[in-house]
């Protein structure tokens, strides 16, 4: 069984799952994806929750919230949202490891420091073996890899970090990881009874643009 796991590093969210896809890991394998969230929402024409001045403070405080319940490590980077090419850049040129996501990630979300330039990632870089990350993530190969990614999670129809691809079913958020545990234990129950009718339930209304 294969999964693919979508996420950008702007993304707390993704960052609260991160821990519980290790657990996940023990089961089924996944592939880790670096994509550009920004680049998501602009192809479905959203707004990211930190783009919402009242959305984005409740964000945060849920974000927060949940850290602390789930005693995970977390304090926010200097700025947010802010921008994450250099992160995931890096990422992806050290292979797109799970080391390597997992250093990204404690670097900027445990530890609260920036991600997004070369300069904020030197430290965490070096510790990858990334001498020079200015050259590293400026790299044509890096950066296509980022836009394959990005393109081939459109494809799948991905519209928000973090999504699990597993079996044809798209699983958004950290809070659909109980969803997966739902389905691993019983891979046809959200494509049966009235889960099967939600997906050809008629729209009655559309909102104008």
């Amino acid at each position: 069984m294969h999964a693919t796991w979508y996420f950008d590093f702007v993304s707390p969210f993704a960052y609260l799952q991160w821990p519980k896809l290790l657990a996940l890991r023990e089961r089924i394998a996944i592939t880790p994806r670096p994509i550009v969230l920004g680049a998501l929402l602009a192809h479905h024409g959203l707004l990211g929750p930190a783009e919402i001045a009242a959305k984005r403070e409740f964000t945060y405080r849920t974000v927060q919230w949940r850290a602390g319940r789930e005693a995970i490590a977390l304090r926010f980077p200097p700025a947010h949202p802010f921008n994450p090419l250099a992160a995931l850049r890096l990422a992806i040129a050290c292979g797109s490891s799970w080391a390597a996501i997992e250093a990204i990630f404690l670097h900027v979300w445990a530890h609260g420091r920036a991600g997004d330039s070369a300069e904020a990632l030197r430290e965490v870089a070096l510790a990858l073996g990334i001498v020079d990350v200015e050259a590293a993530i400026a790299n044509a190969a890096v950066k296509e890899e980022l836009r394959a990614n990005t393109d081939e999670a459109l494809a799948a129809g991905v519209f928000g970090v973090p999504t699990l691809a597993l079996d044809g079913l798209l699983f958004w958020g950290d809070d659909a990881t109980p969803m997966i545990e739902d389905h691993l234990a019983d891979r046809a129950r959200f494509t049966r009874g009235d889960y099967a009718r939600l997906a050809t339930l008629p729209v009655a209304i559309e909102r104008r643009r």
